[in-house]
């Protein structure tokens, strides 16, 4: 399979390793300074395209790439909530293809799979409050993670007294905390830390008068997330549409 990065970061370096590991050719590597190259033979050359950059340049990207031919995967936070009507017309009226994952770490999927059932379970236990904590890097630009979102969501999806999540309070890298008060019990409160070099911590607590019911995620490293990428990459180069982990591990 001949691939293309677009982000040539810590994540990119990674999952270059791993795709080479896997016979696969990159073709192509895109990064601040040459993002023209993304309109030449080598760029459109590639059977996917795997993108990992910021919220403010992954929209931008995505589209590029998918206007060159190229179908994408792409593991950016913070954006696709703005433009997911977009995409999913790109995808199913323009015939375009992109897999788009908060998380691509097998470990969050069934971490993910996890959370649901545990959720669906503690709808019938209204005695018990639930509350999100993450923790991500300095360096991570969007708060809470996507991950945190998709995992909001699961819980929202199975516990009627929730209606909407509201991130609650922020610990920032340079150690100042930003408090956002949540207003109603139907909320459920996103609390996100930045902290050195963390490669990602996710946890969902479910409190009681009596006891207190805990699951945490947490990634040792980045391997995992590029892992899934690449895999994710395999998938999407005979498959088609606007993709998501559900379609690679169906838990």
């Amino acid at each position: 399979m001949k691939i293309a990065l677009i982000g040539y970061g810590k994540m990119g370096k990674t999952i270059e390793q791993i795709a080479l590991s896997r016979g696969h050719e990159i073709v192509s590597i895109i990064d601040l300074q040459n993002r023209s190259e993304m309109q030449g033979p080598a760029f459109r050359s590639a059977d996917v395209a795997i993108e990992f950059t910021a919220p403010h340049a992954a929209y931008e990207n995505c589209r590029e790439a998918l206007e060159a031919g190229v179908k994408v995967v792409s593991g950016s936070t913070g954006w696709i909530e703005e433009h997911k009507s977009e995409v999913e017309k790109w995808c199913t009226e323009e015939g375009k293809t992109l897999f788009w994952a908060s998380n691509f770490s097998l470990g969050v999927a069934i971490f993910s799979a996890v959370n649901k059932y545990l959720a669906r379970i503690m709808n019938d236990f209204p005695t018990y409050d639930v509350r999100m904590e993450e923790t991500h890097h300095i360096h991570k630009l969007d708060a809470p993670s996507g991950t945190a979102i998709t995992l909001a969501e699961g819980v929202l999806s199975q516990i009627d007294r929730k209606t909407a999540w509201q991130i609650g309070t922020v610990k920032k890298a340079d150690g100042t905390t930003e408090e956002h008060p949540v207003s109603s019990p139907e909320i459920l409160a996103i609390d996100a830390i930045r902290r050195g070099e963390v490669a990602g911590i996710h946890t969902i607590t479910y409190t009681s008068e009596a006891d207190t019911i805990c699951i945490t995620h947490d990634a040792k490293n980045r391997q995992g997330f590029a892992l899934g990428a690449v895999l994710a990459a395999e998938y999407t180069v005979s498959h088609s549409g606007f993709l998501s982990m559900n379609h690679l591990f169906n838990f």
